[in-house]
């Protein structure tokens, strides 16, 4: 196990530079196919998550190259505070998706103050304007009552999931980005997004007298007894019940979650074989063409089949949250968990593949990709 382990950081490092540009981090590894599908730009949460691992990976040259890619995003901010979906500095052109794209503005954010805890810069002071911009932009989102932000679908990273209004994912770094920066009423936050998102919270009549629209959006969630996992999303009269692994995941590492809460997700988690044939899946419960939850735009060039990309498909970057996770709960299987998804790197001859088949383990997706070398430097170092 350590063997591999070893040699799959070694070939995470290699890839992030052979990946590298003057502009900052590519998502994927040079191809016609990358091409031709946009991935060889400096994308916001990408890079952003990338430069994570690359900030404690001890490289001079993948810590500059992680210093480039957030200050190129942060050249390319629009005028509102917004971080640009990915920007393509050699047409001077940043990309902001169609119905926005909100958590490349979080990430962003979360990046900066990670990266300046774990190298000897200070990019918080440089682009303090610009930081406060964005701050200003995602809390222009948030609803005055609920202290949670709302988005379109199609405007986080599982773009073809149904998901939309309050979403976990993006709720799950907004409080960490509150938590991070200092922003009054994550309390609230915290307290609101445990009533919205878990069906099984017991909340007083008394919020419900004082939010009745609290308890009119939540009137058609039912209790999901034995299931301790947040709903994916929640809108007027509908919502998400396909367990999305990694919003929960991390609800759980960024202390939304009480410590009960975090040991029963993650044993519920186990139980439910989440972490195989490998960690990293997106969702436990694949939305099918019969299920309610359905739209057109999940048959999008036919990725988003079940048990395909963000519909129950393997991520390896997911799987590096999940490590940490684990990590922070002192899992005793951590060793063979990093190795379960070093062997998932190493497919194909070690070509980092974006994704996998979540029943059969087969690669899909661009080969390259740098988050799944990057998250795994950050579980490896943390591990």
């Amino acid at each position: 196990m350590n063997d591999i382990n070893q040699e799959c950081y070694q070939k995470s490092i290699d890839l992030l530079k052979k990946n590298s540009t003057k502009h900052g981090i590519l998502a994927s590894s040079k191809s016609s196919k990358a091409r031709n599908r946009a991935y060889l730009n400096v994308f916001g949460r990408d890079a952003s998550i990338c430069s994570l691992g690359m900030a404690v990976s001890g490289d001079k040259k993948l810590i500059a190259t992680a210093k480039r890619s957030l200050e190129t995003l942060a050249k390319y901010q629009a005028d509102n505070g917004q971080i640009a979906f990915y920007v393509k500095p050699e047409k001077k052109y940043a990309d902001f998706y169609y119905l926005g794209c909100i958590d490349s503005t979080l990430w962003w954010l979360i990046a900066i103050k990670f990266f300046d805890k774990n190298t000897n810069y200070n990019l918080e002071k440089k682009f303090q304007v610009k930081i406060k911009k964005a701050l200003n932009w995602l809390t222009c989102q948030e609803h005055p009552n609920f202290h949670l932000i709302q988005q379109n679908g199609a405007s986080d990273w599982a773009d073809l999931m149904p998901r939309s209004g309050f979403v976990l994912y993006s709720n799950s770094l907004w409080y960490w980005v509150k938590r991070l920066y200092n922003i009054k009423n994550a309390d609230k936050t915290k307290e609101y997004f445990n009533y919205v998102f878990d069906p099984n919270y017991k909340i007083s009549p008394a919020i419900f007298k004082k939010d009745t629209r609290l308890k009119k959006l939540l009137s058609h969630i039912p209790k999901h007894p034995g299931n301790p996992m947040y709903v994916s999303f929640v809108n007027y009269t509908f919502y998400g019940d396909e367990g999305d692994i990694f919003a929960n995941v991390l609800a759980s590492i960024v202390g939304l979650a009480e410590e009960k809460k975090v040991t029963q997700i993650i044993n519920f988690l186990k139980k439910k074989k989440a972490n195989q044939p490998f960690p990293g899946k997106t969702v436990l419960k694949p939305i099918t063409r019969k299920d309610k939850l359905w739209t057109p735009r999940m048959a999008h060039l036919n990725l988003n089949k079940p048990y395909q990309y963000h519909n129950g498909g393997i991520w390896p970057y997911i799987g590096g949250f999940w490590l940490m996770l684990l990590s922070i709960n002192n899992d005793k299987k951590l060793t063979e968990e990093l190795y379960n998804l070093a062997k998932l790197n190493k497919k194909n001859n070690w070509e980092f593949n974006e994704c996998f088949n979540g029943r059969t383990g087969r690669a899909t997706g661009m080969s390259g990709q740098s988050w799944n070398a990057a998250m795994f430097i950050l579980a490896h170092k943390t591990i």
